[in-house]
């Protein structure tokens, strides 16, 4: 089991907290949650059983959470889940659905080790994430 990523993000002037965890390799999922004041406002879940017995499964694991991670920051800052979706789920007590699950290897999340010319091409979106991320482990 790799420690994970916890971040405070003030968005909108709302401040929201990501937390991305690994469940070891007994139950080799990877979750991410999006809180605002407590409540789960989405979830993604990426199963990496097809990774078991690689040599380097430390650090495609460590990848998959980074760009796990990521995505749901991604999501926060395009709106995805605004002010308007979280009223949405206070006043209907609506819940916000089952976690997303994906697979590492379903191309909806980049692969570990596909670097090169896609590190050459970050987007201003992901080198701020990155910074983020930085910044909230150095503190």
């Amino acid at each position: 089991m790799l420690v994970g990523y916890n971040n405070n993000v003030t968005y909108k002037g709302k401040v929201y907290h990501v937390q991305t965890e690994d469940s070891g390799l007994k139950n080799p999922i990877i979750v991410t949650l999006l809180y605002f004041k407590g409540t789960i406002l989405a979830s993604k879940k990426t199963n990496y059983s097809h990774l078991i017995g690689n040599k380097d499964i430390k650090e495609s694991v460590r990848e998959l959470m980074k760009e796990q991670h990521k995505a749901i920051l991604k999501e926060l800052i395009a709106g995805k889940h605004t002010a308007e979706v979280q009223a949405e789920v206070k006043e209907t007590g609506a819940d916000v659905g089952k976690p997303e699950i994906q697979s590492a290897a379903s191309g909806n999340i980049s692969e570990p080790g596909a670097k090169g010319a896609a590190d050459k091409t970050k987007t201003l979106d992901d080198i701020l994430l990155d910074y983020i991320i930085k910044r909230e482990k150095s503190k």
